[in-house]
């Protein structure tokens, strides 16, 4: 395969935001078959998030993660939940996790809303990765609170998850400059579909929900003026018959992990590309991850998602031609 190939040797890519499902919802996807899709997107590391059952918010389970991540030689970088449970308001030992080795904290699945809460969470001084539902109203009040702890003397870490919409862009635009050293995140998504693509079954339905034209664009423009700093995939698995349920009744989530690299390179060349993917992250998360890999730049492929290494085989990129190869051994 090599030799068929013009190869280009690259950093290997490291995805901020992804559920792998383990513990609790094996039959979605496990720590194994998520760390083959990841392999195969051409990633070297992932962010794990932690609506898991049980919830990823104490020692044992970060460390039964990173001991199945060494068995596969692949690096995991867990993310504990913010508040224990994920649904109460009471924090976690931030310091104990830490030491286990939690890389930042996030409470992906249900947002933390109690503004208080939120500004002791970033008193932390870790990384905090905030999942936003109502995602403008709570960049803006989040952003506020960000300023408080930065005020008060504190070096808080914030990072906005997934998004979606304009006027969140815009925010913060506006915030980083001000000289607020917050970054953000986008997923492939939202920079290729709109509300308008979306299908009677669950196949594109996600949350954030795919936007309007207007929010698609900003998201592009977020990505060339560095207002977004990532592209993360949120790779989000469900077994197949969760995905072709009528949409109402559909979880939210696709997979995403094998198409990322090649639509961000079509967007945004290779260049930018590797600085949303392998660039930033490792920044950001603080990481020496050096591992390399090889593309083939030029060469195309059609997205078939009964071939996806995921347990799920639904994905809205199906039939998509895409540019970019990840040649895997």
């Amino acid at each position: 395969m090599k030799k068929k190939y013009e190869i280009t040797k690259i950093p290997s890519f490291i995805d901020m935001h992804v559920h792998f499902r383990e513990p609790g919802f094996e039959y979605k996807e496990t720590i194994e078959t998520g760390i083959q899709c990841a392999r195969a997107g051409g990633f070297s590391g992932v962010c794990t998030m932690p609506n898991t059952n049980p919830v990823c918010d104490n020692p044992k389970v970060v460390k039964e993660i990173l001991a199945k991540a060494k068995k596969y030689k692949f690096e995991i970088y867990p993310i504990c939940a913010i508040t224990k449970n994920l649904n109460t308001l009471e924090l976690v030992n931030f310091k104990e996790l830490k030491s286990a080795g939690a890389i930042g904290f996030s409470n992906d699945g249900l947002p933390l809303l109690d503004k208080d809460v939120f500004l002791e969470a970033l008193k932390s001084e870790e990384l905090i990765l905030s999942h936003c539902e109502n995602e403008t109203e709570e960049v803006d009040w989040q952003i506020e609170q960000y300023k408080k702890a930065v005020e008060l003397g504190y070096s808080a870490k914030l990072h906005f998850c997934h998004i979606s919409k304009k006027e969140s862009v815009e925010l913060i635009r506006q915030a980083k400059r001000k000289g607020l050293k917050i970054t953000a995140e986008t997923a492939p998504h939202y920079f290729t579909f709109t509300k308008d693509d979306v299908t009677p079954t669950g196949v594109f339905k996600m949350n954030p929900p795919l936007a309007s034209e207007a929010d698609k664009k900003a998201i592009m423009d977020g990505l060339f003026d560095n207002t977004i700093d990532v592209i993360a995939t949120d790779h989000a698995p469900h077994s197949n018959k969760e995905k072709l349920s009528p949409y109402n009744e559909a979880p939210n989530g696709i997979i995403g992990l094998e198409t990322s690299f090649s639509l961000s390179y079509e967007l945004l060349g290779l260049d930018k590309t590797l600085e949303k993917m392998a660039y930033n992250p490792r920044r950001i998360l603080g990481v020496n991850n050096k591992k390399m890999i090889e593309v083939a730049l030029d060469e195309s492929w059609v997205v078939a998602p009964s071939l996806s290494k995921s347990k799920c085989k639904v994905s809205p990129y199906k039939g998509m031609k895409l540019k970019g190869i990840i040649i895997n051994e």
